[in-house]
């Protein structure tokens, strides 16, 4: 019974195999390290912006399996640039004999799953994102006035954190906040008519007015900020309300922050995707030479011509046995016939 995807070694191509392993494993580590730094860069981008995606929102999922994937591959780079090394001295590569064997377990098993996990997660996480950042946003500005409700009270300050550093304005644009009341009652003069006519002006009782938070403001504009009154073409001599982005952020934080994490998430599924390609090469490569190097007792340059293969011979055809005998016990036995009669014996005459 022959093995199967058997390659014949022969000296030559082995040693050649275990420099080539070498190289490989060492870049793998290194592919492996810059994606362990990409998986946490976005893992921390989550944690600060948590306040902004919605609570049901898993996105957090994708860095921490990332982080576990790209750890299984650092350590089998190093690992296995450690053992196609000692593979080229005979002296060296007896203790590595007992480390191969779990280390393509554990790399085929466990990092080949969580990278093929990390890659679903990371084509997924845009519509995710979309949808989490779509609630997260307008809770966030809903929150904008409650500076002295217990667990709102930071709402705010983060709010205009986050428009000031991300150039943004609203969850879609400015206009977001006419529709919303961002001051809170309690800077409110009951007395004055104007409030009391905005407040009546609308069925859910809300003082909403055509202006916005000084976060908004645009800082490289050549005039002081434009905040109040936005939709009056007659409010403010030399604006128009039509070209809002040469006083206001022009953006939405919704399409900024999109954009923001979905280009770490683009990085981090390339990165993924080039460590899976090069894990596979290297898992490939180290049980091609460690099953080449057991049939010349561990000694690379040893005489003969080595056969590497994937799996011992026989398994294919132990499969297909325990195949078709499960066949065989799913399959309904026949019916037993009723026992024939046997037919009466005849007398032996007597002597």
């Amino acid at each position: 019974m022959a093995p199967v995807l058997p390659l014949a070694l022969p000296l030559q191509p082995r040693i050649r195999l275990a420099q080539g392993l070498w190289l490989l494993s060492w870049l793998l580590a290194l592919v492996g390290a810059l994606t362990l730094l990409c998986s946490g860069h976005l893992l921390v981008q989550l944690w600060h912006l948590g306040t902004f995606l919605a609570p049901s929102c898993p996105v957090a999922a994708l860095p921490q399996v990332a982080l576990a994937a790209s750890a299984v591959a650092l350590g089998t780079g190093l690992v296995g640039s450690g053992a196609s090394r000692a593979s080229l001295d005979a002296a060296q590569y007896p203790p590595w004999r007992g480390v191969l064997g779990p280390l393509l377990v554990a790399g085929t098993a466990g990092g080949g799953g969580l990278l093929v996990l990390a890659l679903g997660l990371a084509l997924a996480l845009p519509g995710t994102l979309d949808t989490g950042l779509e609630e997260g946003l307008g809770t966030a500005l809903a929150n904008y006035k409650d500076t002295e409700v217990p667990g709102r009270c930071q709402a705010k300050r983060l709010l205009d954190e986050l428009q000031l550093r991300h150039h943004c304005c609203g969850r879609h644009g400015y206009k977001d906040w006419f529709g919303i009341q961002w001051v809170s009652s309690r800077y409110l003069d009951p007395n004055d008519q104007d409030v009391v006519d905005r407040i009546q002006s609308n069925v859910e009782g809300l003082y909403l007015i055509d202006g916005v938070p000084f976060s908004c403001c645009n800082p490289h504009s050549p005039r002081p900020c434009l905040q109040s009154q936005l939709s009056d073409p007659h409010a403010h001599p030399l604006f128009d309300p039509r070209q809002p982005n040469l006083n206001l952020w022009a953006q939405g934080c919704h399409e900024v922050l999109l954009g923001h994490l979905q280009g770490l998430s683009s990085t981090l599924g390339n990165m993924l995707a080039v460590t899976f390609l090069l894990q596979t090469l290297v898992l490939l490569g180290l049980r091609y030479l460690q099953t080449a190097l057991e049939g010349l007792g561990g000694v690379i340059d040893g005489e003969g011509e080595a056969q590497g293969y994937l799996f011992p011979a026989g398994l294919k055809d132990m499969l297909k046995t325990a195949w078709l005998q499960g066949g065989v016990a799913r399959r309904p036995a026949p019916e037993e016939a009723p026992p024939e009669d046997e037919p009466p014996k005849e007398g032996l005459p007597e002597a």
